[in-house]
């Protein structure tokens, strides 16, 4: 495929689309919501997939009446995370892609409601070549919002007149719908979400995993 056909930019979430990290950040919840409280985590709501840990930290606190440790379990999750990590499972196609977009000088990298912290471990662990990559502590507003892809597509070099060529791995319908704020392209992963939910929240294109979407591009 002709370079210049190529979109201009390529923009990927985290967790759900480069790792499945489901078990990562269960046992940091857990461990820091039963060091706190002394109970076993509740069960986690499909509807707060891809939103930022302190509103994931103040529905948990919420079931047990602990609104007010929000902020404790949030930094408490954070630390655990961070000291008890566990390396998230690299998902299928993000070598291949990384590498094509290498090759062709295309830019890339991540913007997720994760904690820079946690991006930062499991890219060294699993040795990817992401070298601009932005967690929740580097915006105002988290995903919904399209602050975290327009910091990204701008640390990047792109303008907001690049925005519409620029397309936005994600598999959460948060993240979908901060990607189509921001004016640019969704493309939807199957982890968590049927497609017809990915189309309705803005997905131009649905793949099973990144895989699919690199060999649709080279080919």
């Amino acid at each position: 495929m002709s370079k210049k056909l190529l979109p201009k930019g390529f923009l990927f979430d985290f967790d759900g689309v480069v790792v499945e990290s489901v078990a990562s950040h269960h046992a940091a919840w857990n461990s820091a919501f039963n060091s706190l409280f002394g109970q076993d985590l509740p069960v986690f709501p499909k509807e707060l997939a891809g939103k930022s840990p302190m509103l994931i930290a103040q529905y948990y606190c919420g079931t047990i009446g602990k609104e007010d440790q929000t902020k404790d379990l949030y930094l408490l999750k954070d630390t655990h995370l961070d000291v008890f990590f566990k390396t998230p499972t690299l998902l299928p196609g993000i070598q291949e892609i990384t590498q094509f977009l290498d090759q062709e000088a295309i830019p890339f990298g991540i913007a997720s409601n994760a904690t820079r912290q946690f991006l930062k471990n499991s890219i060294h662990h699993l040795n990817l070549n992401f070298t601009t990559y932005f967690g929740v502590q580097d915006y105002k507003k988290p995903k919904p919002a399209p602050e975290a892809y327009i910091t990204l597509a701008k640390a990047l070099g792109f303008e907001k007149k690049d925005f519409n060529d620029i397309w936005v791995f994600e598999d959460s319908l948060t993240g979908t719908t901060a990607a189509k704020a921001a004016g640019m392209i969704p493309i939807g992963i199957l982890t968590q979400y049927s497609e017809k939910e990915l189309k309705n929240a803005g997905s131009q294109l649905v793949f099973p995993t990144v895989l699919e979407a690199y060999q649709y591009l080279v080919n």
